[in-house]
Protein backbone atom coordinates (compact mmCIF):
# COMPACT_ATOMS: atom_id res chain seq x y z
CA UNK A 1 0.00 0.00 0.00
CA UNK A 2 1.19 3.35 -0.34
CA UNK A 3 0.94 6.49 2.20
CA UNK A 4 -2.48 9.17 1.78
CA UNK A 5 -1.34 12.49 0.72
CA UNK A 6 0.38 14.88 3.24
CA UNK A 7 2.58 18.26 3.61
CA UNK A 8 6.60 17.84 4.53
CA UNK A 9 8.39 20.58 6.74
CA UNK A 10 12.01 20.19 8.01
CA UNK A 11 12.04 23.44 10.97
CA UNK A 12 15.49 24.07 11.52
CA UNK A 13 14.81 25.22 15.14
CA UNK A 14 12.77 23.72 18.11
CA UNK A 15 10.66 26.80 18.09
CA UNK A 16 9.73 26.29 14.47
CA UNK A 17 8.59 22.92 15.15
CA UNK A 18 6.69 24.08 17.88
CA UNK A 19 4.82 26.97 15.28
CA UNK A 20 4.07 24.32 13.00
CA UNK A 21 2.87 21.33 15.66
CA UNK A 22 0.03 23.92 16.17
CA UNK A 23 -1.72 22.33 13.54
CA UNK A 24 -3.94 19.45 14.97
CA UNK A 25 -3.31 17.20 12.56
CA UNK A 26 0.27 17.34 12.28
CA UNK A 27 2.52 14.28 13.32
CA UNK A 28 6.19 14.34 14.37
CA UNK A 29 8.49 12.81 12.45
CA UNK A 30 11.77 11.26 13.87
CA UNK A 31 12.95 8.14 12.81
CA UNK A 32 10.24 7.02 11.37
CA UNK A 33 10.42 3.61 11.91
CA UNK A 34 6.93 3.30 13.42
CA UNK A 35 5.24 6.19 11.82
CA UNK A 36 6.15 5.30 8.10
CA UNK A 37 5.23 1.83 8.15
CA UNK A 38 1.44 2.88 9.87
CA UNK A 39 1.75 5.69 7.08
CA UNK A 40 1.86 2.73 4.27
CA UNK A 41 -0.48 0.85 5.98
CA UNK A 42 -3.39 3.66 6.15
CA UNK A 43 -3.09 2.89 9.93
CA UNK A 44 -2.15 7.08 9.88
CA UNK A 45 -3.39 10.07 7.98
CA UNK A 46 -2.10 13.27 9.06
CA UNK A 47 -2.26 16.31 7.04
CA UNK A 48 1.49 17.50 7.63
CA UNK A 49 4.31 15.57 9.00
CA UNK A 50 7.34 18.11 10.69
CA UNK A 51 10.65 16.57 9.88
CA UNK A 52 12.12 17.00 13.68
CA UNK A 53 15.60 15.05 12.15
CA UNK A 54 17.72 18.54 11.84
CA UNK A 55 17.24 19.57 15.33
CA UNK A 56 21.31 19.06 16.55
CA UNK A 57 19.78 20.17 20.26
CA UNK A 58 17.66 16.84 19.93
CA UNK A 59 20.86 14.83 19.83
CA UNK A 60 23.39 13.44 21.90
CA UNK A 61 24.35 11.89 25.26
CA UNK A 62 25.54 14.20 28.10
CA UNK A 63 26.91 12.92 31.68
CA UNK A 64 26.65 15.72 34.89
CA UNK A 65 27.16 15.21 38.22
CA UNK A 66 23.81 13.11 39.11
CA UNK A 67 22.43 11.91 36.14
CA UNK A 68 23.02 11.50 32.25
CA UNK A 69 20.55 13.57 29.64
CA UNK A 70 19.79 11.52 26.33
CA UNK A 71 18.17 13.59 23.40
CA UNK A 72 15.61 12.50 21.81
CA UNK A 73 16.83 11.80 18.56
CA UNK A 74 19.53 10.06 20.14
CA UNK A 75 19.39 6.48 18.20
CA UNK A 76 18.94 2.84 19.61
CA UNK A 77 22.52 2.24 18.13
CA UNK A 78 24.31 5.21 19.47
CA UNK A 79 22.50 3.88 22.71
CA UNK A 80 23.83 0.43 22.24
CA UNK A 81 27.35 1.19 21.18
CA UNK A 82 27.85 3.97 23.90
CA UNK A 83 30.76 3.91 26.57
CA UNK A 84 28.92 6.27 28.37
CA UNK A 85 25.26 4.49 28.66
CA UNK A 86 27.53 0.93 28.89
CA UNK A 87 29.08 2.50 32.27
CA UNK A 88 26.40 4.63 33.86
CA UNK A 89 22.99 3.14 32.90
CA UNK A 90 23.73 -0.89 32.18
CA UNK A 91 20.23 -1.32 32.16
CA UNK A 92 19.33 0.51 28.82
CA UNK A 93 23.02 -0.89 26.79
CA UNK A 94 21.92 -4.50 28.15
CA UNK A 95 18.15 -3.61 25.97
CA UNK A 96 19.50 -1.71 23.18
CA UNK A 97 20.08 -4.91 21.33
CA UNK A 98 17.33 -6.75 21.38
CA UNK A 99 15.77 -3.81 19.60
CA UNK A 100 14.55 -5.25 16.24
CA UNK A 101 17.33 -5.11 13.60
CA UNK A 102 20.69 -3.07 13.37
CA UNK A 103 18.83 -1.37 10.29
CA UNK A 104 16.07 -0.10 12.85
CA UNK A 105 18.14 0.62 15.45
CA UNK A 106 20.42 2.63 13.30
CA UNK A 107 17.46 4.73 12.55
CA UNK A 108 14.91 4.89 15.15
CA UNK A 109 15.53 6.95 18.32
CA UNK A 110 14.42 6.77 21.90
CA UNK A 111 12.51 9.69 21.96
CA UNK A 112 10.68 8.06 19.18
CA UNK A 113 10.25 4.89 21.18
CA UNK A 114 8.95 6.45 24.52
CA UNK A 115 6.61 8.87 22.54
CA UNK A 116 5.20 6.07 20.96
CA UNK A 117 4.46 4.26 24.14
CA UNK A 118 3.84 0.90 22.53
CA UNK A 119 3.37 -1.95 25.51
CA UNK A 120 5.87 -4.24 24.08
CA UNK A 121 8.76 -1.79 23.65
CA UNK A 122 11.72 -1.96 25.87
CA UNK A 123 12.75 1.41 26.55
CA UNK A 124 9.26 2.32 28.31
CA UNK A 125 9.74 0.09 30.76
CA UNK A 126 13.30 0.74 31.31
CA UNK A 127 12.62 4.50 31.83
CA UNK A 128 10.15 3.40 34.44
CA UNK A 129 12.63 1.07 36.05
CA UNK A 130 15.27 3.72 36.26
CA UNK A 131 13.05 6.66 37.71
CA UNK A 132 14.04 8.38 34.27
CA UNK A 133 12.79 11.74 33.92
CA UNK A 134 11.62 13.03 30.64
CA UNK A 135 11.89 16.59 29.20
CA UNK A 136 8.87 17.90 27.38
CA UNK A 137 8.42 21.55 25.79
CA UNK A 138 5.79 23.22 23.34
CA UNK A 139 4.89 26.99 22.82
CA UNK A 140 3.92 27.37 26.08
CA UNK A 141 6.85 26.43 28.02
CA UNK A 142 8.78 23.28 29.12
CA UNK A 143 7.97 20.68 31.59
CA UNK A 144 9.59 17.92 33.39
CA UNK A 145 7.35 14.16 33.86
CA UNK A 146 8.41 10.95 35.61
CA UNK A 147 8.60 8.38 33.37
CA UNK A 148 5.94 6.92 35.89
CA UNK A 149 3.52 9.33 35.27
CA UNK A 150 4.13 9.81 31.17
CA UNK A 151 3.13 6.45 30.23
CA UNK A 152 -0.98 6.52 30.27
CA UNK A 153 -1.79 3.42 28.45
CA UNK A 154 -1.99 1.66 24.80
CA UNK A 155 -0.09 3.95 22.85
CA UNK A 156 -1.14 7.18 24.76
CA UNK A 157 0.93 9.56 26.93
CA UNK A 158 1.10 12.50 28.95
CA UNK A 159 2.44 14.72 26.06
CA UNK A 160 -0.41 17.37 25.21
CA UNK A 161 -0.72 18.41 21.77
CA UNK A 162 1.80 20.80 20.46
CA UNK A 163 4.76 19.48 22.39
CA UNK A 164 7.75 17.33 22.03
CA UNK A 165 9.78 14.93 23.93
CA UNK A 166 13.19 16.37 23.88
CA UNK A 167 15.24 14.28 26.21
CA UNK A 168 15.00 11.78 28.78
CA UNK A 169 17.39 12.31 32.22
CA UNK A 170 18.48 9.09 34.53
CA UNK A 171 19.99 8.96 37.32
CA UNK A 172 23.49 7.81 37.32
CA UNK A 173 23.94 4.05 38.41
CA UNK A 174 25.86 3.46 41.54
CA UNK A 175 29.03 0.84 41.51
CA UNK A 176 26.78 -1.46 44.03
CA UNK A 177 23.47 -1.03 41.82
CA UNK A 178 21.72 -4.68 40.10
CA UNK A 179 20.08 -4.11 36.47
CA UNK A 180 18.48 -7.13 34.59
CA UNK A 181 17.17 -7.04 31.09
CA UNK A 182 15.38 -10.00 29.32
CA UNK A 183 12.35 -10.31 26.85
CA UNK A 184 11.03 -13.41 25.46
CA UNK A 185 10.30 -13.30 21.27
CA UNK A 186 9.21 -15.71 18.91
CA UNK A 187 12.60 -14.42 17.12
CA UNK A 188 14.88 -12.22 17.94
CA UNK A 189 14.12 -8.69 16.39
CA UNK A 190 10.50 -9.52 16.92
CA UNK A 191 8.22 -7.71 19.36
CA UNK A 192 8.30 -9.36 23.10
CA UNK A 193 6.23 -11.83 24.17
CA UNK A 194 7.00 -10.84 27.60
CA UNK A 195 10.06 -8.80 28.69
CA UNK A 196 11.13 -7.46 32.13
CA UNK A 197 13.53 -4.36 32.67
CA UNK A 198 14.46 -4.07 36.37
CA UNK A 199 17.37 -2.21 38.49
CA UNK A 200 17.84 -3.06 42.07
CA UNK A 201 14.37 -3.88 43.52
CA UNK A 202 12.35 -2.33 40.75
CA UNK A 203 10.77 -5.00 38.43
CA UNK A 204 9.04 -3.72 35.40
CA UNK A 205 7.23 -6.16 32.97
CA UNK A 206 6.73 -5.06 29.04
CA UNK A 207 4.46 -7.30 26.92
CA UNK A 208 2.21 -7.56 29.81
CA UNK A 209 -0.80 -4.62 29.48
CA UNK A 210 -1.12 -1.69 28.41
CA UNK A 211 1.71 0.58 29.80
CA UNK A 212 4.64 -0.56 31.81
CA UNK A 213 4.20 -2.92 34.54
CA UNK A 214 5.62 -2.39 38.06
CA UNK A 215 5.51 -5.51 40.07
CA UNK A 216 5.63 -3.96 43.13
CA UNK A 217 3.98 -7.26 44.88
CA UNK A 218 7.15 -9.13 43.90
CA UNK A 219 9.63 -7.43 44.53
CA UNK A 220 8.55 -6.76 47.57
CA UNK A 221 9.13 -10.76 48.52
CA UNK A 222 12.24 -11.96 50.02
CA UNK A 223 12.38 -15.65 48.81
CA UNK A 224 11.96 -16.00 45.02
CA UNK A 225 8.56 -18.73 45.83
CA UNK A 226 6.73 -15.18 47.22
CA UNK A 227 8.19 -13.05 44.25
CA UNK A 228 5.97 -15.79 41.64
CA UNK A 229 3.13 -15.53 43.86
CA UNK A 230 3.21 -12.05 43.73
CA UNK A 231 3.53 -11.43 40.36
CA UNK A 232 -0.23 -13.02 40.18
CA UNK A 233 -1.43 -9.76 41.67
CA UNK A 234 0.81 -7.63 39.53
CA UNK A 235 0.45 -8.78 36.43
CA UNK A 236 -2.57 -9.79 34.28
CA UNK A 237 -1.58 -9.65 30.73
CA UNK A 238 -3.72 -9.79 27.25
CA UNK A 239 -3.66 -12.55 25.24
CA UNK A 240 -2.40 -12.12 22.09
CA UNK A 241 -2.66 -14.29 19.05
CA UNK A 242 -0.39 -17.14 19.89
CA UNK A 243 -0.37 -16.85 23.89
CA UNK A 244 -2.52 -16.83 26.22
CA UNK A 245 -3.19 -14.58 29.14
CA UNK A 246 -1.88 -17.75 31.21
CA UNK A 247 0.91 -18.70 29.38
CA UNK A 248 2.16 -14.58 29.59
CA UNK A 249 1.98 -15.20 33.36
CA UNK A 250 4.01 -17.66 33.50
CA UNK A 251 6.73 -16.66 31.27
CA UNK A 252 6.93 -13.88 33.16
CA UNK A 253 7.67 -15.82 36.02
CA UNK A 254 10.25 -17.98 34.38
CA UNK A 255 12.12 -14.36 33.68
CA UNK A 256 11.52 -12.82 37.02
CA UNK A 257 13.19 -16.55 38.30
CA UNK A 258 16.14 -16.02 35.68
CA UNK A 259 16.20 -12.49 37.28
CA UNK A 260 16.20 -13.26 40.86
CA UNK A 261 20.04 -14.47 41.53
CA UNK A 262 21.53 -11.02 40.54
CA UNK A 263 18.84 -8.98 41.43
CA UNK A 264 18.19 -10.50 45.24
CA UNK A 265 21.78 -9.18 46.14
CA UNK A 266 19.56 -5.56 46.55
CA UNK A 267 17.13 -7.37 48.54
Amino acid sequence: MKAPSFAYAKPASLQEAFDLLQNPNAKVLAGGQSLLPSLNMRLSSPELLVDIGGLKELGGISVHENSIRIGALTTHAQIEKSAQIKQHLPLLAQAAPHIAHAAIRNRGTLGGSLALADPAAEYPACAVALDAVLHIAGKQGARRVKASAFFKGLFETDLQPGELLVAAEFPLAKTSDKSVFLELTRRHGDYAIIGLAAHNSRIVFFGAGTRPVVASHAASKTTLREAKEGLKQDLDPPADLYHSSATKLHLAGVLLERAWNTLSTSH
